[in-house]
């Protein structure tokens, strides 16, 4: 299962985001965008996450994930589509030179601490 892996990366990197002036801060939420062919399960990321931000500022953050659709743009004449299959040629001219234009994110778009107040 590669989404612990992933899991502990989005922490380590959450931790490190923190400035040091804020250092202890708690750490309410970190937001994804994951693409549908970077093959994350959402689920078991969520969970893996949970497992390891335990103990840590991150105890209790909500691992927000937005889904990426896969979306393609033909080389040949220009239509771009969004793909629901896996098949990779053009709907309009069914060429085969098609250009991924989403779809493999894997990023982490921002990270919400907690209101001092």
């Amino acid at each position: 299962m590669h989404e612990m892996g992933i899991a502990m990366q989005v922490m380590n990197i959450a931790l490190e985001s923190v400035p040091s002036e804020m250092a202890g801060v708690k750490i309410e939420r970190v937001n994804l965008k994951v693409g549908k062919l970077a093959a994350v399960v959402p689920s078991s990321l969520r969970f893996c996450f949970e497992i390891i931000a335990k103990e840590t500022v991150l105890a209790g953050a909500e691992l927000s994930i937005q889904e990426v659709p896969v979306t393609a743009k033909c080389e040949g004449c220009g239509l771009q589509w969004r793909l629901d299959a896996p098949v990779f040629t053009c709907p309009s001219c069914e060429s085969g030179s098609v250009k991924m234009l989403s779809g493999r994110e894997l990023e982490i778009t921002s990270i919400e601490i907690e209101d001092e107040e």
